[in-house]
C-alpha cells in the first residue's frame, strides 16, 4: 500500500468520565458496542485492522465487496464493525466471527452479515488527516460518505448536549453503550486516551456462587448469578480487578461459605433439559486458560456495578460494591435489572425503517 497512513495503526482510544461533559467546541457521538476496526483502502486492495493491529479481513469477507463500492478509491477510516440483530446489536454474533474455520466464517458471514459504521478519517488521498482538527476530518468524512449505502454507514454527530443525553438514554435498548464525547480541535493520537466516554452504570444484588482463585492465592473473581422466572439460577458474570488486599479479605469472608457447597449446588449438575448458563464452558476466547472454579453455597448476596447488559448475562465484568445482608437470594432475580425496550436499528443508523 502506498497510503500516507498505513497498516498497523492503534486507534485512538477514550477515558471514563462519569458525567457528559458540556462545553463549547464538543462534539457527540453514540458510543458503539462492536470490533474497533481501521480500514485501509489504496485503489482495490482492502486491509482491516483490529484494535490490537491484527488483520481482521479473514473474519469479515462480505465486507470487502461493500467498502469498495462505497469508500474513496484511497483513504484511512477508523470505525467499528457491527452486527445488527432483531433486539438491537449483538455481539455474541459477533464473538462467533473469530473462528479458526474458514467454512464456518463464511456461512456466518451469509447469515449474520457485519455492518461497519465509520467515525473518523485518518487519511484521504495523498494527505495525512491525523494532524487535522477534529472539526475538519468530521467534515471531509460526511463528504467522504455522502452516498455511501448499508452495510456502510457513517455515526451520528452533534455538538448539542442535550441530544447527546437523549441518545445515551434511548439508544442503549439498541446495544450502545454510552456517548463518545471529542473536542473540535483534536488530533488523531494513535494509542492515546483523548476522547472522552461516558458509558452506563447501574447496580445489581446478585447471588455469589462460587469463585476463581487468583495466582497469588486470594479470590480473583467472584461468580454472580441471578434467578430466572422459574427459580434456575444462571451464571450471569463475575465481579473482579480486586486489590491484593480484597482478594485475601474475600478468602476468609467465603471460608464459611465452602462446606457441603458441591452438595446440591444448581451449577454442579446442569443440562438435561434446563437451558441454564453455568460457569467453566469453554470458548474460542478461553482456550487454554484455566476455568476451575470452587463452589460456594448460595447463601451471600453481593452488590454489583454494571454498565451493560447482553441478553441474559453482563457484557462486560462488573465491580464489587458491597455484601448485602438484608436480601435472600432468592430476591436476586432478573426481574430487578433495568433492561430498557429496544430501539430500532434503523433509528440509530439515521436511515428510513
Amino acid at each position: 500500500m502506498t497510503l500516507p497512513v498505513t497498516p498497523p495503526v492503534a486507534p485512538m482510544l477514550a477515558k471514563l468520565v462519569r458525567e457528559l461533559p458540556e462545553h463549547e467546541g464538543l462534539s457527540y457521538e453514540p458510543k458503539w458496542d462492536g470490533f474497533r476496526c481501521i480500514v485501509f483502502r489504496d485503489g482495490g486492495d482492502i486491509v482491516l485492522g483490529s484494535r490490537n493491529e491484527k488483520p481482521l479481513d479473514r473474519y469479515f469477507p462480505e465486507l470487502r465487496r461493500s467498502l469498495l463500492d462505497n469508500l474513496p478509491n484511497r483513504c484511512v477510516l477508523d470505525g467499528e464493525i457491527v452486527i445488527a440483530g432483531p433486539s438491537g446489536l449483538d455481539f455474541d454474533a459477533l464473538s462467533q466471527r473469530i473462528h479458526p474455520a474458514a467454512s464456518r466464517v463464511t456461512l456466518l458471514s451469509q447469515t449474520t452479515p457485519a455492518s461497519f459504521v465509520a467515525f473518523d478519517l485518518l487519511a484521504l488521498g495523498d494527505h495525512d488527516m491525523q494532524g487535522e482538527p477534529f472539526v475538519a476530518r468530521r467534515l471531509a468524512l460526511e463528504e467522504a460518505l455522502s452516498n455511501a449505502e448499508p452495510p456502510i454507514h457513517l455515526t451520528p454527530a452533534t455538538t448539542n448536549p442535550d441530544v447527546a443525553r437523549d441518545w445515551f438514554s434511548r439508544f442503549e435498548g439498541a446495544g450502545l453503550d454510552g456517548v463518545i464525547a471529542k473536542e473540535g480541535d483534536l488530533r488523531y493520537q494513535p494509542g492515546k486516551r483523548v476522547m472522552m466516554k461516558v458509558k452506563h452504570e447501574r447496580t445489581a444484588d446478585c447471588v455469589v456462587g462460587g469463585f476463581r482463585e487468583h495466582k497469588d492465592g486470594g479470590v480473583g473473581s467472584l461468580l454472580l448469578g441471578l434467578y430466572d422466572a422459574d427459580g434456575v439460577l444462571h451464571h450471569v458474570g463475575v465481579a473482579s480487578g480486586f486489590s491484593v488486599a480484597r482478594r485475601s479479605e474475600f478468602v476468609e469472608e467465603l471460608a464459611p461459605m465452602q462446606a457441603d457447597a458441591a452438595t446440591d449446588h444448581p451449577w454442579m449438575e446442569a443440562g438435561g433439559e434446563l437451558e441454564q448458563r453455568v460457569p467453566g464452558a469453554q470458548s474460542r476466547w478461553s482456550a487454554g486458560k484455566d476455568l476451575s472454579w470452587t463452589p460456594l453455597r448460595p447463601e451471600l448476596v453481593a452488590e454489583v456495578s454494571y454498565d451493560h447488559l447482553q441478553r441474559d448475562r453482563f457484557r462486560h465484568a462488573t465491580s464489587f460494591k458491597r455484601w448485602r445482608p438484608d436480601r435472600t437470594p432468592e430476591s436476586c432475580t432478573y426481574g430487578q435489572l433495568d433492561t430498557p425496550l429496544p430501539t430500532e436499528l434503523a433509528e440509530v443508523f439515521g436511515i428510513e425503517a
